[in-house]
This record gives C-alpha cells, structure tokens and sequence, in this order.
C-alpha cells in the first residue's frame, strides 16, 4: 500500500535559540517545494500554531527554559488532535538519559547536534512517510466507520420493520388498529430518555415496546373476536397473551434450536440471549402488571415489574383511549389524563407517570404524526373500555 502524496507537506520546528532556527531556514531553503515550513521559539507557540493548522512532523530542541522539549512531547502525546504527528528531538551527542526519557514520552526519532543537513532532511523524510501511511490508514478506517455505520442503520431499520410487523400480527387479530404500534415504540421511547435511561435500554425499548400485545397470537378467535364481554373463564384465557408473548420472545427457550440452526455460533453464544428479546418478553409480560401488586400475570408490585414495562404500560394505556376503536370513539385527551392520573400509583409508577405528564407535548406530535387514516363506523362501550385497560 502507498501512501497518498501530498504536494506539500508540513513541518514545525521548535528551538529557544533564533540563530538556530534560522540555521534551520537557511539549510532547508531547497526544501521549501515540498514542504510548509513553521518555526516557534517555545513550546507555548509551537502548540498555538498546532492549533491553528494541521502539521505532519515536529522537529524540537529537548533543553529549553521553562517548557522543553519534554513538555512538548506530552502535550502532542495527550492531545488526541496531535498525537499521531512524529516528533524528531534533537539532543546533545552525550544526552542518554534524556534520549531515553523522549523515546519513553513517544519521540519518533532522535537526532544528535550539531544538525547535519543530509542527516535532518533523511530523517524527516522518512517520519513524513510515517505521517503520510497514518494519514492513510486513518482515511481508510473513517470509511470503513462509515460504512459500517450506514450498513447498521440499514439493517436496524429492516430489524424495526420487521419487529413492527410482528407487532402488527397480534393487533390485526383483534382490531385494526392502524399505527398503535408504531406510536407505542415512539412513545415508549420518548417516556424512556426522559427517565434518563441508558442510550441502549431506550434502543431496546423503542424496538421492543410495539410487541407489547404479540401474544394475542396464541388466543382462540372465539375469545379474541368475541363480540361481547367476556366471561371469567375467558378473560383468564385472554390474560395468557402476557405470558405467551413472553415465551414467544424470551431468546434462551429456543437457544439449542438457534444453535443447531446456526452452526457456527457456540451454544454459550446463543444461551446468553439477545437483549432485545430479554426486553421484549419483559414487555410481553409485564405491561399488565400494577403498581399496586394487583395486575397480572404474576402480580408484581412497584420496582419489581421490569421498568421497560411501567413504561409501556403508560404508553398502550394512553394511545388506546385517544385512538378510534371499531366498539368506540377517540377519548378527548383532557379525560384521558384525567382518567389515567386516577390510576396512577395503583395501575402507574407514579414516577413514570410524571415523566409522561412532563414529556406529552411530544406524545401528541407522535400521534399527529403517525395518525390513523381509516374511518370507523363506531359504538361506544367507553366504561368497558377504561374497565379493560385499566385491568
């Protein structure tokens, strides 16, 4: 692999002396068509200049007053803007020690005085070959980030795609309900970085929150599609959707079939689980849960229901009563609130709630955004409706 060439290349020598940098100039004029040449008599200029324009290599006296050659080398090592620029320190021919400590400090290379011309301009050709093979290789690997980061948001888009669609399968079973999932992962979202959650919970959560309801997959049509309200025996059948979804996602019930399938994984691999999917049954499972230890289906209580969970629980409760329903109409969202702040501390994380109230400004761009466009003959049921929710 060659290194790119530039036409010019940079360098800034550093020297207390002025006759020493003026040596420097002079003994360097035949350079001057390849390289930009910058001279500063201490190490505070020096790293003002390093400020101001890019440079490929530094050429610096190690005995100075007050900042040397020392300090130098530390700041161009502890500053990541810099810390890839060979630095070439001159030194007397008898100096050990000091030569030691600057190739310690990261010196690229060292360089005896009285400076011989052929001797500097050798070696500070070869460091500029260094510089320009970094340069290179720094330039590739920023493409390949890129790439890598356009290849994952690519894929993480199918992943929300098809996640959603799964979504879908378990609404479409019992309504449509046109965008309900894409606002639950949006809201869920929105709930979960007000909390203050880590960047990666609030990514699982965004993903996983619209299979909230996926289990309705494994209810009977008769109970699902039931017309009229259900009985005792049924709504404890419908109660099972929790507990199905929750199988359906939970990643380690399937690990010896995942292994199998795919061979080249080992099965600790595959046993320690997809994230997403531990917060998709959490989800599955939890968001029916109460605050009071009264939900289902394992009637946890306060910090024991999974906060991906409390979370989502807010968010379905929320878009279910201010969206069409083909057995009622949308709720005004002033009784919505009213209805859900009844609840809380019962059926709510009272700080979750909270977080809802201070953030549903963005709940209702994500409802206007992502509304629903079919029109519904209705008949309003509204307290079997609030009853059911809020169960």
């Amino acid at each position: 692999m060659q290194p790119e060439t530039k036409t010019r290349r940079r360098v800034l020598f550093v020297d207390d002396e002025k006759r020493v940098l003026d040596g420097l100039r002079r003994i360097l004029r035949g350079e001057r068509e390849q390289w930009d040449m910058s001279f500063a008599d201490g190490v505070d200029a020096a790293l003002e200049i390093l400020g101001e324009t890019p440079h490929d290599a530094i050429v610096s006296d190690i005995n100075m007053p007050g900042r040397d050659g020392f300090d130098l080398l530390k700041a161009v090592h502890d500053d990541e803007s810099l810390s890839d620029i060979p630095v070439v320190i001159l030194t007397g021919n008898g100096e050990h020690d000091m030569k030691r400590r600057a190739l310690d400090l990261g010196a690229t290379d060292l360089l005896s005085k009285p400076i011989d011309r052929d001797d500097l301009v050798a070696r500070l050709r070869s460091v500029l070959r260094l510089k320009a093979y970094t340069d290179q290789i720094k330039d590739y690997s920023a493409q390949l980030e890129a790439r890598v980061r356009e290849r994952t948001a690519e894929l993480e888009l199918a992943r929300a795609e098809l996640v959603w669609r799964l979504g879908k399968a378990g609404e479409f079973r019992d309504s449509d309900t046109g965008f309900h999932v894409v606002r639950v992962g949006y809201y869920a979202q929105s709930l979960a970085t007000t909390l203050g959650l880590e960047d990666r919970l609030v990514r699982e959560i965004f993903l996983a929150a619209p299979l909230h309801d996926v289990g309705k997959i494994g209810i009977p049509d008769r109970i699902l599609l039931k017309p009229a309200k259900l009985t005792v025996e049924e709504f404890v059948v419908m109660k099972t959707h929790t507990t199905i979804g929750g199988q359906i996602l939970r990643a380690s019930s399937t690990a010896r079939e995942h292994t199998r399938l795919l061979g080249t994984l080992s099965a600790s691999t595959v046993a320690a689980g997809n994230p997403f999917a531990r917060v998709g049954a959490e989800i599955a499972e939890g968001h029916h849960e109460r605050w009071d230890g009264g939900g289902y289906p394992h009637g946890l209580a306060g910090e024991e229901i999974p906060i991906a969970a409390r979370i989502t629980s807010v968010a379905d409760v929320y878009d279910a009563l201010c969206s069409v329903r083909p057995y009622k109409p949308a709720m005004p969202e002033e009784q919505v609130m009213d209805i859900m702040r009844s609840a809380t501390g019962a059926q709510f994380d009272p700080a979750v709630f909270a977080a809802f109230e201070s953030t549903l400004p963005d709940f209702r761009e994500i409802r206007a955004e992502f509304a629903d466009q079919q029109p519904t003959e209705l008949q309003a049921d509204m307290d079997d409706t609030v009853t059911n929710l809020l169960s």
